[in-house]
């Protein structure tokens, strides 16, 4: 470790201790961020760190959703970003507006919405899901029920095959997720045919009908951990191979190509967020998460539900 980074890791744990204040982080953020962290987890773990802790300050190192659900779960924490700049798109490909208009078309549809969907989104949900825990979560929905899912559309179509439930599915998707290439998927297959392709959700079913595991991050880590296999193809943002290198440094991991010469299958958004940035934050308390009360209350709801119909 370069002493410059030395120096910020020991002054962002000096000003964690004074300002009584934790850090969560996604397991998409960079390699250093995910170091220094005191919960690291994918969006479900990360929504109950949020909700338990007794912290003055959460520093949120993820995407803007995710910071939101820190603040929505609980009001009595500061809630800081390093970067609020650091959105979804996502959660973009679902403006509030057009998704009220279009769930207004459909009255009697009960609203299952993925967490990577904005505060306001949220509000107009009967219920939150994850990809950790989508399908338990569909299952849950009363039978006599038609189901409106939102905002993923291949999250949705897999939750589908899971569940043998339709759902009237908005058209959203990951431009992370999206970029994956079938044609270089194979490819990697045939140079590599003793490794397993696992893949997140999110990608389209084209790709997931090749993946020999299927599941959201954290299920990805643990599935590395279970099996025989010693080299994967990891179809899903490639700041998870990190945590998968830490724990199974005897694996070997290659992360999956993206259609094109660039580092598409990194998140711009998530990227967002540095180690100098934690630190000015942490420093400054600022940016900070703000939103009305009215906004929070009717945002807790669903996620509260989705708490309870998770354990």
């Amino acid at each position: 470790m370069t002493n410059q980074k030395h120096d910020l890791f020991a002054e962002i744990a000096r000003l964690k201790k004074e300002k009584n204040a934790i850090i969560l982080a996604h397991y998409y953020q960079e390699p250093d961020i995910q170091d220094l962290a005191d919960e690291i987890g994918d969006s479900l773990a990360l929504a109950r760190a949020a909700q338990k802790t007794q912290a003055k300050i959460i520093l949120f190192c993820g995407v803007h959703f995710m910071a939101e659900g820190a603040k929505i779960l609980n009001p009595q924490s500061k809630v800081l970003m390093p970067d609020l700049r650091a959105g979804c798109s996502l959660s973009d490909s679902c403006p509030p507006e057009q998704f009220r208009a279009y769930r207004n078309q459909h009255p009697d549809h009960f609203v299952v919405s993925y967490i990577n969907c904005s505060a306001e989104i949220k509000a107009q949900s009967d219920v939150i899901c994850t990809s950790s825990n989508a399908v338990q979560i569909v299952n849950r929905v009363p039978k006599d029920r038609p189901i409106l899912f939102a905002p993923d559309r291949n999250l949705g179509a897999w939750v589908e095959k899971q569940t043998g439930r339709k759902l009237l599915k908005w058209q959203g998707a990951c431009i992370v997720h999206e970029t994956f290439s079938q044609r270089k998927l194979i490819d990697l297959q045939v140079r590599h045919p003793d490794a397993e392709l696992i893949a997140h959700p999110e990608c389209e079913p084209e790709l997931l009908q090749l993946a020999h595991f299927i599941g959201s991050t954290s299920a990805l880590l643990g599935y590395v951990g279970k099996s025989a296999k010693a080299a994967f193809i990891v179809a899903t943002e490639e700041g998870i191979l990190h945590q998968m290198r830490k724990n199974h440094p005897e694996k070997f991991f290659i992360p999956a190509p993206p259609n094109h010469a660039c580092a598409c299958n990194e998140c711009p958004f998530m990227r967002l967020n540095t180690l100098e940035k934690v630190y000015t934050t942490l420093r400054d308390e600022s940016p900070e998460i703000t939103m009305t009360e009215d906004l929070r209350l009717r945002a807790l709801r669903p996620l509260e539900r989705m708490m309870e119909w998770s354990h």
